[in-house]
């Protein structure tokens, strides 16, 4: 007897409440939906449903068994969609998170497009710069710009990230301007407190490798919008990565310092675990960045350009 057609009967029992609405619903004798639960129980060895003349109950195994069938039924639902004419059709419940200022500005605007392409996914988005464990707080994928730490999660790359080291016109006139990285050390740096980013620091082209090195000053936060807010103000030079102050630079609110010592590129990255079957709303979701992030246009927009 077909295994999928006792999960089906199984299924349709339990939520129905008696074998006669469920054979009504598949078009079947009562007799042929019992017969593919008894077949299920003795395969399994288990009893899942006890049956009276009255009602039909759910043992402690029976209700155990019954959400995992829901869920694997709900996915093959999905599945077919899938593919089925008239195209990709995603559902379910998507869970986001992204650091703060990155997520507010190049994440939450971009989830009201999404939703509007995938009609029935719904989305949590998580702004936090702490790093998420993904795996333990059920997140599905996480946006991370930045060197990435070596993990058992999987990432993809969407698009480059340069840093720049930045201060406002006001502190430059005060404390003069840095020629070379070993000056910041007689200068006040905003620098991040919190553990979720730069754990390494501030990172420069020297002598033809990348050297990081650890700032200071009178000031540091753990919010990198308010570092942001304290060098435009003119309060000290921070480290700061281009989708946060181009537009800035280009207008003459701040200037960039050290050009010539600018490191490579790291990345913005999307990460998720590593699953033999990712939610189609979640590759989606990946996919979706990935076509935003990778087009220049974008970028520019977002830059004032």
């Amino acid at each position: 007897m077909d295994k999928f057609k006792q999960i089906e009967s199984f299924v349709a029992v339990a939520t129905k409440g008696s074998l006669t609405a469920a054979a009504l619903a598949d078009g079947v004798a009562p007799a042929v939906i019992g017969r593919r639960i008894d077949a299920l129980e003795e395969r399994l060895g288990v009893k899942l449903l006890v049956r009276t003349t009255r009602r039909i109950t759910l043992t402690h195994e029976g209700s155990a068994f019954l959400e995992d069938c829901q869920r694997v039924l709900a996915d093959l639902g999905n599945a077919e969609a899938s593919v089925s004419a008239g195209g990709v059709k995603a559902s379910g419940h998507l869970r986001v998170t992204a650091p703060a200022g990155f997520g507010r500005r190049h994440v939450a605007p971009l989830v009201p497009r999404f939703l509007a392409l995938h009609q029935e996914v719904s989305i949590s988005l998580n702004l936090s710069d702490r790093v998420v464990d993904i795996v333990n707080e059920g997140v599905d994928c996480a946006v991370r710009v930045g060197d990435l730490p070596d993990s058992a999660l999987v990432s993809v790359r969407l698009a480059d990230n340069r840093r720049l080291c930045v201060a406002a016109p006001s502190y430059l006139a005060r404390a003069g301007r840095p020629e070379s990285p070993a000056d910041l050390a007689r200068h006040e740096c905003l620098t991040l407190s919190s553990d979720a980013s730069q754990t390494r620091g501030w990172a420069f082209l020297m002598d033809g490798q990348v050297t990081h090195l650890r700032p200071s000053g009178r000031l540091d936060c753990s919010d990198g919008q308010v570092l942001h807010d304290w060098c435009v103000a003119g309060l000290g030079i921070a480290w700061r990565s281009t989708w946060e102050v181009a537009e800035e630079v280009e207008r003459g609110v701040l200037v960039s310092l050290l050009e010539d010592y600018a490191a490579p590129p790291n990345g913005i990255y999307a990460v998720f675990a590593q699953r033999k079957h990712l939610p189609l709303r979640v590759r989606l979701w990946i996919d979706f960045l990935r076509l935003t992030y990778g087009d220049p246009q974008y970028w520019r927009a977002v830059a004032g350009g």
